[in-house]
């Protein structure tokens, strides 16, 4: 059996280069503590699940390059990246890139995304239901 640790909330981490700071202990703990992944969510604004949408919320797929420089066996990766928010070809190509300098530590989550509100506070457009699950085979 594997364990891992999802970071969903930055809220608590401060601000700044102190966020990040805080981010890498956190992560690095996990890493020591024998946590086999570091999981954070694909969000560019706080869900209200979690805290309020204005809180801290990192770019994900950043903040996974940042953490492959900060650790060195963990495994990193989002959940979930969903699929509305970049072209799948352009997803493939983040996830192939940053499995390089991760060495090979890349989970590669993707669903069809549930979050219309964040889609259009982001000038993303949504698809239906069928239009994402579709979107998933391609």
């Amino acid at each position: 059996m594997k364990f891992g640790v999802q970071h969903p909330n930055f809220t608590h981490d401060s601000e700044g280069a102190v966020l990040v700071d805080r981010l890498k202990l956190v992560a690095t703990r996990a890493e020591t503590a024998g946590f086999d992944s570091f999981w954070v969510m694909d969000h560019f604004h706080q869900i209200q699940h979690v805290e309020q949408p204005p809180e801290p919320m990192l770019e994900s797929w950043t903040t996974l390059a940042t953490l492959a420089g900060l650790t060195s066996r963990i495994k990193l990766g989002t959940l979930v990246t969903g699929i509305v928010y970049r072209y799948p070809s352009l997803l493939a190509k983040i996830g192939a890139t940053l499995d390089v300098p991760s060495g090979g530590r890349l989970f590669m989550s993707i669903g069809a995304a549930w979050n219309e509100e964040e889609s259009k506070a982001y000038g993303i457009a949504f698809p239906n239901y069928r239009e994402g699950v579709r979107s998933l085979r391609s």
